[in-house]
């Protein structure tokens, strides 16, 4: 099960919206989505946790390269949305997108086929390096607004809640959730 917010800045501090992703497909819809919630090009951010098991955070700055941390790259890329911010920060292309077609929204395979014996160790059947254990992306892109990276890499369990903690709007995102 996924849970998704994004948090806007504004000049009354930070607001908080539930974040449906039934229709984000890409990267570009999540920032299409987070623009739509920013106030004057502000700060937003989209996070996207699944069950304590991965979160992943990304930053919009008005029309800007979103920034992208994922906390566990070889976990996310086994959900839908994981995957996608995982291709996006590994550079990995489409054509893996049969395989993500086989994902189910919760986050697990169907049918994962056994790995190969012949297989070189830590390459992939299709040829791509797998993704790595723990974390990947930007790990300074709070770091501005008050969470180290040294507090994202070492976060755990419900890990929204604490950068919600660090940005002072707990409440607000308790109120979506």
């Amino acid at each position: 099960m996924y849970f998704a917010a994004l948090l806007a800045r504004t000049e009354d501090g930070w607001e908080a919206s539930d974040t449906e992703l039934d229709n984000v497909e890409t990267l570009t819809d999540l920032v299409d989505l987070a623009r739509e919630a920013a106030a004057d090009d502000d700060t937003v951010l989209a996070l996207i946790e699944q069950e304590d098991t991965w979160f992943g955070v990304v930053r919009v700055d008005g029309e800007d390269d979103p920034r992208i941390f994922v906390s566990d790259a070889a976990r996310a890329s086994r959900s839908s949305y994981g995957a996608m911010l995982v291709d996006e920060l590994t550079g990995r292309e489409d054509d893996q997108a049969d395989e993500l077609d086989a994902l189910d929204l919760d986050g697990t395979e169907e049918g994962e086929p056994e790995p190969d014996e012949d297989d070189d160790a830590g390459v992939a059947a299709n040829g791509t390096e797998p993704p790595p254990h723990g974390p990947l992306g930007d790990s300074e892109l709070l770091e501005d607004l008050g969470v180290s990276s040294k507090e994202l890499l070492a976060m755990e369990g419900d890990a929204l809640s604490d950068i919600a903690d660090s940005l002072g709007c707990t409440d607000r995102l308790e109120a979506v959730r």
